[in-house]
């Protein structure tokens, strides 16, 4: 979705408001393990910033507030979960700006800031115990540290070398 910065680059408006609620289209994602992003709240405006390296030239900029939930997958159950994340942006945007159409691509620009949140690995897995099988089962750190860490002995030795 393309948000026209017209009004902006001929210097009838100050700032262009994009306070809005955004879909983000799937094809997006990827293998980023990011299954869904709707109802992304953004709160914030548009506007023309001087360059540092011109004075006289200005350049665009945006100063927003981005907050939601994205559906990611569980790292253990695999299972989709809910993951909420909040972004505060305040810079120039050149790399989603179409100058020669002067246009700002609404959800590259969201897309590019809400990637760097998705977690790793993220899970709500709070009963570990459901996870076994046959000469395996998965443990909590807690579980590994303080009770039967196969390690235990050999960490032992090397703390007294």
């Amino acid at each position: 979705m393309n948000i026209d910065l017209t009004p902006l680059h001929s210097h009838t408006v100050e700032e262009i408001d994009i306070t809005n609620t955004y879909s983000i289209p799937s094809e997006f994602f990827g293998t980023t393990g990011v299954k869904k992003l709707d109802n992304i709240e953004v709160e914030g405006y548009v506007y023309l910033s001087p360059s540092e390296d011109d004075i006289k030239e200005e350049i665009d900029a945006i100063n927003c507030k981005i907050k939601g939930n994205m559906l990611i997958e569980d790292s253990i159950s695999l299972e989709p979960v809910e993951y909420p994340f909040s972004i505060e942006y305040d810079d120039i945007i050149e790399e989603n700006c179409k100058k020669n159409e002067n246009t700002l691509d609404i959800f590259s620009f969201l897309w590019e800031n809400i990637v760097l949140e998705v977690p790793l690995q993220f899970t709500k897995v709070q009963d570990f115990s459901k996870f076994k099988g046959d000469g395996w089962k998965l443990v909590s750190e807690n579980e590994l540290t303080e009770n039967n860490n196969p390690f235990s002995e050999l960490l032992d030795n090397m703390k007294e070398e």
